[in-house]
């Protein structure tokens, strides 16, 4: 039988979203297949969701079948969806149920399939600098919690062969027993910081939504930045605040396809 499946995407870090009745078998070899950017339809991630009045509950894995506790780019393009299907105005709130508990969405605003949406990523936790041994070399990083697990190496942006080398590295270090997410941060300006991103059961992606939050953290923590500032990544730029209740996201999620996956 066919899988129904949308798919979405934030700054052209892209998702597939299969509703939780249509998801059957192994969810990491389904998450696998879907994702397959040649074989399958192609995608960042998979979400199985299950709407509710309020949003929706979400389980994401990652294109290698690995599990995740949340996406902040998953999550706005989840919310996305859900703003569209019940045509949604603005600042109506969405809630999602997620591997890191409830978070709630307020819609700002929507330009045709594209929604944006200031979302609180909740309170950052055991943030702290450390060294990390690497390829022979020591790199100072700041690590924390923001929903799922986040390194973040401040300074100037590595070359693309070092950034491709150090990446997988860090990402995969005995430090982390499930993984990280790994940033690149430079701090260009008090209330500006430039990323790029390693996400953990990925590789490289345009944007991060936690990745960015992460980012705006540290650099505000370690790296003398404001705040309040824009993070921007290859896909495009994003607003965090860090505030005295926690992180806020600001940014935007389009709906690009919906169809159907013959599953074989």
């Amino acid at each position: 039988m066919p899988i129904r499946v949308t798919k979405a995407h934030a700054y052209g870090n892209d998702f597939l979203f299969v509703p939780a009745s249509d998801a059957r078998g192994d969810m990491a070899d389904l998450a696998r297949r879907l994702c397959h950017r040649h074989n399958g339809v192609g995608a960042d991630g998979l979400i199985v969701f299950e709407p509710r009045p309020s949003g929706a509950t979400m389980e994401l894995l990652n294109a290698d079948g690995s599990a995740s506790e949340l996406s902040g780019n998953g999550l706005r393009c989840l919310a996305a969806l859900i703003a569209r299907a019940q045509s949604l105005p603005p600042r109506a709130s969405v809630v999602v149920e997620t591997g890191a508990g409830t978070k709630q969405l307020e819609l700002i605003e929507r330009d045709g399939e594209r929604y944006t949406f200031r979302a609180a990523m909740g309170t950052p936790e055991n943030l702290r600098q450390t060294d990390i041994e690497v390829a022979n070399e020591s790199i100072r990083a700041s690590v924390l919690r923001m929903g799922n697990p986040q390194c973040v190496v401040l300074g100037p942006l590595p070359a693309i062969e070092r950034f491709h080398r150090i990446g997988p590295l860090l990402s995969t270090h005995a430090m982390f027993p499930a993984g990280t997410n790994v940033e690149f941060a430079q701090v260009e300006a008090p209330d500006r910081v430039r990323i790029l991103i390693w996400e953990r059961g990925v590789g490289p992606t345009t944007s991060s939504g936690t990745g960015s939050s992460a980012s705006a953290v540290a650099a505000a923590a370690h790296g003398g930045a404001a705040r309040s500032v824009d993070v921007v990544a290859p896909g495009g730029t994003q607003r965090v605040e860090w505030r005295d209740d926690g992180v806020y996201l600001t940014g935007w999620a389009e709906v690009v396809m919906e169809g159907e996956w013959i599953v074989f």
